[in-house]
């Protein structure tokens, strides 16, 4: 087995377990992104079996992704403390059981509560995934190409959600996209058991779980209040509501973490200028990217008239650039430096997203799905993976997994809202039109909004990020 905790000389042997644990470290991270975008073409069949309302069918994602970013900090705070092995299993373990009561759901809140359950697992394997990996691999290009391999894995669950969501409901049913979860999660948690060691950097202590609840309730609180915009307007008690008590509750979980002796996310490490700046950029890049699944799925159905096995296909070749732009950028970093693959990438994918709102009700596959998704994707996976590394490269000792939590945090999180606040821009644009016209102007105006916040993260990353790797400073 491959001690993760300590470094080891790098013999052939050590270089193939090493290996191994990369393996393992992907394969979780491949489940986690996948469940976030597998269910898109899915919703439909969910909404006719379930009886779901429109906003259900949102919160069929939201609860997953809310729960997800909420105690990701927790997860990866774990990690640091209890162990990354031992987390790794619990995370993956509470997803496969989650996946499990989610395909068996008889009512629309069982499969709400199972995706749920699902992110919250998900919140503890995702950062266990990156810290293993980061500690398996010694600081280096090795790590960089490491990172490189699980940031394209996490892009092709994203990506090819779409196309196994659809295969699975046309084949078979709507269910089989969480049951799909469960052998392989078996499978995965028995090779880990075997294979991996136990290794954590941090003191054992409490671990901060009030902080991790008023995050929680604070992001839940703010993407439930715009969601309740579509249906009671802006002015009504059910959206001022939880628009007031999602900030006041965030506000409180700054004050907590100012004064508690072992915080959750000390605020310290936002003082390092790579952290800092990063997570911000991850953060606008996840709000503007994340719902780009959700409106090309819909479209392709909704607008254009195509099966969900159809739609899945569609937007292989959108898959096929996120991995690729993933893949690619260790290279390009040690060429062009991370800042700037950081700021061609969200170039990149901003023009995909203009492109991608001139679409029309009778749009062509090639011009209205495939190219501007190439751009968009391709863009987002060169933009990632720098970001991502120059986060972790500011991470003291022992903070790995804080660090690694809070990349995904920033990601998922932003993703959470920006698909609340998108999905209820569009329903806005329709006012209540259900033909393809009005749909399509809906859809378009989520992408040129996006495409204008990627533009705003462009500006930021400019005079904000550090040039260099080794010019992070705390």
């Amino acid at each position: 087995m491959v001690d993760v905790s300590t470094p080891t000389r790098r013999t052939p042997r050590t270089r193939t377990r090493t290996w191994t644990v990369v393996l393992a470290a992907c394969v979780g991270q491949f489940l986690v992104v996948l469940d976030v975008s597998v269910v898109n073409v899915a919703l439909p069949s969910m909404r006719t079996d379930l009886g779901l309302s429109t906003a259900g069918l949102q919160w069929v994602l939201n609860a997953y992704s809310i729960a997800f970013a909420g105690f990701m900090l927790l997860g990866g705070r774990a990690a640091d403390i209890y162990g990354r092995k031992r987390m790794f299993l619990v995370g993956l373990g509470l997803f496969t059981a989650a996946s499990l009561a989610g395909g068996l759901a008889q009512e629309g809140w069982q499969l709400l509560a199972a995706r749920a359950a699902q992110g919250l697992g998900a919140a503890v394997l995702a950062p266990a995934t990156l810290t293993l990996l980061t500690a398996a691999v010694p600081e280096g290009p090795a790590r960089t190409k490491a990172i490189g391999t699980w940031m394209a894995v996490g892009a092709g669950g994203g990506a090819t959600g779409g196309l196994i969501g659809g295969v699975l409901t046309d084949t078979l049913s709507w269910r089989w996209v969480l049951l799909i979860n469960v052998p392989v999660g078996v499978l995965v948690l028995t090779g880990a058991a075997i294979w991996l060691a136990e290794g954590r950097t941090g003191e054992r202590s409490r671990i901060d779980l009030p902080g991790a609840l008023l995050v929680t309730a604070g992001l839940a609180s703010v993407a439930y209040g715009i969601v309740q915009t579509e249906e009671s307007g802006w002015t009504a008690s059910a959206t001022l509501v939880p628009l007031l008590a999602g900030p006041a509750l965030l506000a409180l979980f700054v004050l907590v973490e100012s004064r508690t002796a072992k915080p959750l996310m000390p605020l310290r490490v936002l003082g390092a200028r790579a952290v800092a700046s990063a997570n911000v950029a991850m953060f606008l890049i996840g709000s503007a990217t994340f719902s780009m699944w959700y409106f090309m799925t819909v479209y392709a159905q909704n607008v254009l008239g195509y099966s969900a096995m159809e739609a899945g296909l569609a937007l292989m070749p959108t898959s096929v650039a996120i991995v690729i732009g993933s893949k690619c950028a260790p290279r390009l970093m040690a060429r062009v430096g991370a800042k700037n693959l950081a700021l061609v990438g969200t170039v990149v994918a901003a023009a995909g997203f203009g492109w991608q709102s001139t679409m029309t009700a009778g749009g062509a596959y090639l011009t209205s799905i495939c190219l501007p998704g190439v751009l968009m994707m391709a863009g987002t996976g060169l933009a990632a993976t720098p970001l991502a590394s120059l986060a972790i490269s500011g991470a003291a000792p022992g903070e790995a997994g804080l660090v690694s939590g809070l990349v995904n945090t920033s990601r998922t999180m932003g993703g959470a809202l920006g698909l609340a606040v998108l999905s209820t821009v569009a329903a806005a644009r329709t006012d209540g039109g259900t033909g393809p016209a009005d749909l399509t102007a809906g859809y378009a105006l989520a992408f040129r909004i996006s495409g204008s916040v990627l533009l705003g993260g462009l500006l930021l990353m400019i005079f904000w990020l550090p040039r260099h790797r080794s010019s992070v400073q705390r």
